[in-house]
């Protein structure tokens, strides 16, 4: 029987899920949501005892960048804003199955640059 090669996401869907189950962000510490895909990157703030987004952050607001780490940074350090903002100080960071690596890494480092605690 020839086996079976899983699709590269479905096998980050496992691993996420397996995170999800372990991370859970509230009013005071909320998970901080990454998603990224080739051509962009998505953060979110998530309440999940409410279920509720309390604020986001995407590529797509940053009009200018020199390549997607350097995206990424910016898209980190305009959540920490957002969040302190709102008066947010401490999240739970979510890589979403993803390897702390390359533009995560970067959004993230970003992002406790910008006043955020994991």
């Amino acid at each position: 029987m020839a086996s079976i090669r899983k699709h590269h996401n479905q096998v980050r869907m496992r691993r996420a899920h397996r995170t999800h189950e372990r991370i859970i962000g509230n009013a005071l510490r909320p998970r901080l949501s990454v998603f990224r895909s080739n051509r962009g990157i998505y953060v979110q703030l998530i309440d999940d005892a409410k279920g509720v987004t309390l604020t986001q952050a995407s590529n797509r607001e940053i009009k200018e960048g020199r390549g997607k780490s350097h995206i990424a940074e910016k898209v980190g350090a305009l959540i920490a804003k957002r969040a302190t903002e709102m008066g947010i100080k401490k999240a739970v960071f979510d890589r979403g199955g993803y390897r702390y690596h390359g533009r995560v890494k970067a959004l993230a480092e970003a992002a406790r640059a910008g006043g955020l605690t994991f």
